[in-house]
């Protein structure tokens, strides 16, 4: 399929982009669209001036959420060109996302295709503060109007960009976080594990209650038994006891994250041991507690690593080591941020570079 490139608008003003990025608060010029339906296929792909969609009142995604996205970067390297990461995992995650929510699926290849085309037309949007990067957000989205409760017929998906600062503020920071014991967020056999928005709108009143105490994000314990680590906030988790890393073990109820699997394989190249387990929060808490686990730390897009200064759980804290950013996550994310951004060699093939010249 091709791709129509439409210019954008005569004197169009060219916005320079402010020193304080922040997080998805700013997009692009353009903006990659094609639509579905049942008659033509994927077709009208093109790559368009960003601006807003008009649809229906009645179309499906407003009123029964049949809608996935993803997350991705594009990195500036130190010679100028950028740096897509695993956008092939990407892809093949969203057609899984899109498969459970009963939606038309993207030719992987295509989709990769439109998104590092998007990203070499836009890539003066590509910052080149330390930490900062270019946001990749794919969505696909129902829209069919109508009230009847079934899957759509005719789908949306579109790709947008966003230059961004770190994900939190405070930046490679340790972070306190709320174990939830009145909320789930997922079962087995349910959508924890797409990338779909009903699974962060059913996380937002458990991140507020958290917030209003002090904490910056929650961690998720598994819907039947109240028992199991599953991830914190919207990002995958980990613990080290000393050089050996322990994350859970996939159950259907959370996302297999990219970072994830990529510390997965990372982590042993780097000196470390590393198990996907069943992990008890009673046995991490008295892990933590005994000194046993001396780091924890979430894993996602966003973020790269997030370390965890401390867990509240039911009225009592849980300082991890002295409370700092310890020598395992610090490690991991240097080398992992290093091969993202391009500099040093990237061994495993994870990376595709754009040319911007």
């Amino acid at each position: 399929m091709n791709i129509t490139i439409h210019p954008l608008p005569n004197g169009a003003p060219s916005r320079p982009l402010p020193e304080k990025l922040g997080f998805g608060q700013i997009f692009t010029d353009r903006m990659f669209t094609q639509k579905y339906s049942e008659e033509k296929g994927w077709h009208d792909a093109q790559i368009e001036p960003y601006g807003p969609f008009s649809l229906d009142p009645a179309t499906v995604v407003f009123h029964y959420a049949q809608t996935i996205f993803e997350g991705t970067k594009a990195y500036r390297r130190p010679d100028g060109h950028l740096n897509l990461f695993r956008p092939w995992e990407n892809a093949a995650r969203f057609n899984r996302s899109a498969h459970r929510m009963r939606m038309q699926p993207v030719d992987a290849e295509f989709h990769v295709e439109a998104m590092a085309k998007l990203v070499q037309l836009e890539h003066r949007w590509t910052p080149t503060q330390p930490g900062a990067s270019l946001y990749i957000r794919p969505t696909l989205i129902a829209t069919d109007p109508t009230l009847g409760v079934h899957a759509s017929h005719t789908y949306l998906h579109y790709i947008i960009l966003s230059p961004v600062g770190p994900y939190f503020a405070t930046g490679f920071n340790p972070l306190p976080v709320l174990i939830a014991d009145k909320y789930v967020r997922a079962v087995r056999g349910g959508t924890g594990e797409a990338k779909t928005g009903g699974n962060y709108a059913a996380s937002l009143i458990a991140s507020e209650e958290a917030k209003a105490l002090g904490y910056q994000q929650v961690l998720w314990l598994d819907g039947v038994e109240r028992r199991y680590i599953e991830e914190v906030g919207a990002m995958n988790i980990a613990f080290a006891y000393g050089k050996h890393i322990v994350t859970p073990a996939l159950t259907g109820t959370f996302l297999p994250g990219i970072t994830r699997l990529s510390i997965l394989q990372l982590a042993p190249d780097l000196g470390y041991t590393i198990s996907e387990e069943q992990l008890d929060v009673h046995q991490v808490l008295k892990d933590i507690k005994s000194g046993a686990i001396t780091e924890a730390f979430g894993m996602g897009t966003a973020a790269v690593i997030a370390p965890v200064s401390k867990f509240g759980y039911q009225g009592a804290e849980y300082v991890i080591g002295n409370g700092q950013s310890g020598p395992v996550a610090t490690h991991l994310f240097q080398t992992l941020t290093d091969i993202q951004y391009g500099r040093i060699p990237d061994p495993y093939g994870w990376t595709m570079k754009i040319e911007t010249a």
